[in-house]
């Protein structure tokens, strides 16, 4: 016998990240009734970016949220830096940005998660269900009209007008609709590890550039979250050297580290990231889209991935809200979001190929002290220069915003209960 559970939505979003989150909330917002699956218990994983870009911020404010965001715990970081070699070279400039907050915010993508999770859940419209795995797509006359869900209850089938994929860089919703992922391949993977902060260490996030892999220190208040960049598939040849020496390397990279280096005494507190850089010809077929990584996967470079995906999110919305309510999705529609949001992807991913091919990877292939490039140079010697990575890494290509239609001017009830499944954080 089938105890299979049904269930209906307008709009099924599978994965919960800011692609996700931030869709299901601004369709909710609208009166659409979406239902976000999320196959985590929380969203406490310490590989989540925490990068909050200007665009998101200015997004933020549009809709009437972003003081009370900023009230959460956060960093500010109004320009970005990065010590190549031995030399301090100023990067980006986001101080004169036509926004509201001239500024990247670093805030634990969890936080900005569950901040979402509260503000969307206000809505009648929203739900969401942690602990809901998509093992499968439902389908019909070669339409998607559903999914399969893993649940701690058992089994579950949501039937719904659109899917929309946001499960990320794996996701097993492109795969299982059989969309053809192009790859632009990436020369690095990254060693993902903590190290505690102490009282003396610099004030702000940090870039290290220099023999043979790059460092990222990102404040997390009583610890760093490093992200060590090393050549792609070099992981195992690392743990062959042993830990030790790991550690060795790690403290003579970075010698603000070296005084606890030491805490990183099992292999389980070094996790692989591994890259890539890829995107979907076609983001949708009939009943689905993909968005923000489950269509174009990003490099790290820049922290960009977050604020492609807000981007996507608010696209999504603005241009399929109102014929989810009608019930009048078709391809066409589809399109028109593919289309909107496909040379922003494009021309972002451009760049950091350029990057990863042309800087990144020389770096990472030599044991040689690195001097600093030229583009670079013109950075520390021309201040007004550093306003176009400001630009690209702030803003990107093409922000999106909330039309004045969208600002809430609707009534809207408390949840009684969390949502379904979820834990409470930490």
């Amino acid at each position: 016998m089938d105890n299979t559970a049904q269930s209906k939505t307008t709009c099924c979003i599978v994965g919960g990240g800011p692609a996700g989150m931030m869709t299901g909330f601004l369709l909710a917002r609208a009166g659409v009734d979406v239902l976000v699956l999320e196959k985590h218990a929380d969203f406490l994983r310490d590989f989540r970016g925490d990068t909050i870009h200007p665009s998101t911020l200015e997004v933020m404010r549009e809709l009437g949220l972003l003081d009370e965001l900023l009230k959460l715990p956060h960093n500010i970081v109004r320009e970005l830096h990065g010590i190549i070699g031995e030399t301090d070279v100023p990067i980006a400039d986001f101080s004169h940005l036509p926004v509201t907050c001239k500024f990247v915010a670093l805030m634990p993508q969890w936080d900005f998660l569950n901040f979402l999770v509260e503000k969307a859940g206000r809505y009648p419209a929203f739900h969401i269900r942690m602990e809901a795995e998509v093992t499968g797509l439902l389908q019909q006359s070669d339409r998607v009209t559903g999914v399969r869900v893993k649940t701690p209850e058992g089994m579950l089938e949501v039937r719904a007008d659109l899917v929309i994929g946001a499960d990320g860089r794996s996701s097993l919703v492109r795969e299982q609709a059989g969309l053809e992922v192009i790859d632009l391949g990436a020369p690095m993977d990254v060693l993902w590890m903590r190290l505690p902060r102490h009282a003396g260490d610099p004030v702000q996030t940090l870039g290290r550039v220099n023999t043979g892999a790059i460092l990222i220190m990102l404040d997390r208040g009583d610890y760093w979250q490093c992200g060590f960049v090393i050549r792609k598939g070099a992981f195992d040849e690392i743990k062959q050297a042993g830990l030790a020496a790991f550690q060795e390397r790690l403290a003579a990279f970075a010698p603000v580290l070296s005084d606890r280096v030491s805490t990183l005494d099992d292999w389980d507190k070094i996790k692989l990231l591994t890259v890539k850089v890829d995107r979907l010809r076609s983001w949708y077929c009939p009943g689905l889209l993909c968005i923000g990584d489950s269509a174009h996967a990003m490099s790290p470079i820049g922290g960009v991935g977050i604020n492609l995906a807000i981007q996507d999110a608010v696209a999504t919305a603005n241009r399929l809200a109102d014929p989810l309510r009608k019930k009048a999705v078709d391809d066409a529609l589809l399109h028109e979001v593919q289309k909107r949001r496909e040379l922003p992807a494009r021309w972002t991913q451009g760049l950091q190929l350029f990057i990863q091919n042309r800087i990144i990877k020389r770096v990472l292939s030599t044991d040689k002290p690195v001097s600093v490039p030229k583009i670079f140079r013109l950075l520390q010697w021309l201040p007004f220069l550093r306003r176009i990575p400001g630009r690209l890494v702030g803003l990107g290509f093409r922000p999106e915003h909330v039309p004045r239609a969208f600002i809430d001017t609707r009534s809207f009830a408390q949840p009684t209960k969390p949502p379904v499944g979820m834990k409470k954080a930490a």
